[in-house]
């Protein structure tokens, strides 16, 4: 924030003001002032639209107006094409996972059909046993019967392991084409946040206005070329004033921060109209006193800043001369 303080009065006023403390008395004086901030172009281009005014009342929030934009939409659509075109490139390992399955489901019903011979072949090598063993027939024909289900066996094992060989693959495929569409999508991650840093950009071209407050001084106009950085208005909070007063080391005795006191400014019928003030800062250090501010000891050659914080119903101007009356303190 940048504190406004303006000490400029005239002469004929301070000579008046004087008069004035003697008759009615006060502890210190000096002028109001405001709390203050510029706001500054964030992007470089051409103002295409400004809703702004001198004495315009602003909320937080407010749009108004754009920087062009254009060149910054532009490279940002041309990056969203780029990572588009990754997409194109990743590859699927889904047409050598099909070939594979397939082969996997050929073998299971290989598997079926020589289980089912085995069971075919252990219900006659049952039945054969009791006979060999009665001596009714050759013992060779239950060698044979064996050693068909041996043989039966075999081909069990070596289909099922087949299938153990053909799910490896699958996973090994699976695998390598996921590390090749990371490899590719890899690429894709500095261009993404690069759109966002973009986006950002687009979003800082909208003039938005940060804080309430009354629009003081207007720098730029509709048109015009701006880069970041170039003040576009000056604004001001006229809700709260701030008085800047001074006073000597003897008064600092009276009162301290955070302590409510009377501020009072010209009514213009000759009088006074009074405001509640708190005592937001005092400096630490001591200051010659400005030339064209008074205080109760006018014989002192140095004294303290002081703000005093008050709210405004619209009367207090900025630069308006205001006094402080240290009695009030507290009450």
């Amino acid at each position: 924030m940048k504190k406004g303080i303006i000490f400029g009065m005239l002469a004929g006023f301070w000579m008046w003001s004087a008069c004035s403390s003697q008759k009615l008395g006060y502890d210190a004086s000096g002028v109001f002032e405001t709390d203050e901030v510029i706001v500054a172009a964030q992007v470089a281009g051409l103002v295409k639209t400004l809703r702004l005014e001198e004495g315009m009342h602003l909320a937080a929030g407010d749009t108004l107006g754009q920087v062009d934009c254009a060149g910054l939409a532009l490279q940002k659509e041309q990056l969203e094409a780029s990572i588009n075109a990754l997409q194109i490139k990743t590859m699927s390992a889904q047409p050598q996972v099909a070939v594979l399955q397939q082969q996997i489901q050929a073998q299971e019903k290989q598997v079926s059909v020589l289980e089912a011979q085995r069971a075919v072949w252990i219900k006659e090598k049952n039945r054969v046993e009791p006979l060999v063993a009665s001596k009714s027939i050759p013992a060779k024909q239950l060698d044979d019967i064996t050693g068909q289900l041996d043989v039966l066996q075999q081909q069990v094992n070596l289909a099922t392991q087949q299938i153990q060989v053909l799910k490896q693959q699958i996973a090994a495929q699976q695998s390598v084409t996921h590390e090749q569409n990371e490899s590719i999508l890899s690429e894709g991650e500095p261009l993404v946040k690069r759109v966002a840093q973009i986006q950002d950009q687009i979003d800082r071209c909208n003039i938005v206005n940060p804080l309430d407050g009354v629009v003081l001084t207007q720098y730029v106009e509709q048109d015009e070329m701006v880069n970041p950085g170039k003040p576009l208005y000056r604004l001001g909070n006229l809700k709260q004033m701030i008085l800047r007063a001074y006073v000597t080391a003897d008064q600092l005795q009276q009162v301290k921060v955070g302590d409510g006191i009377n501020v009072r400014i010209d009514d213009g019928n000759g009088g006074f109209k009074s405001y509640p003030g708190t005592i937001e800062w005092i400096a630490e250090e001591a200051e010659f006193t400005p030339k064209t501010i008074q205080t109760k000891n006018e014989r002192s050659s140095q004294v303290y800043a002081m703000k005093v914080r008050v709210q405004n119903d619209g009367q207090i101007k900025i630069g308006m001369y205001g006094e402080v009356d240290f009695q009030s303190a507290g009450s």
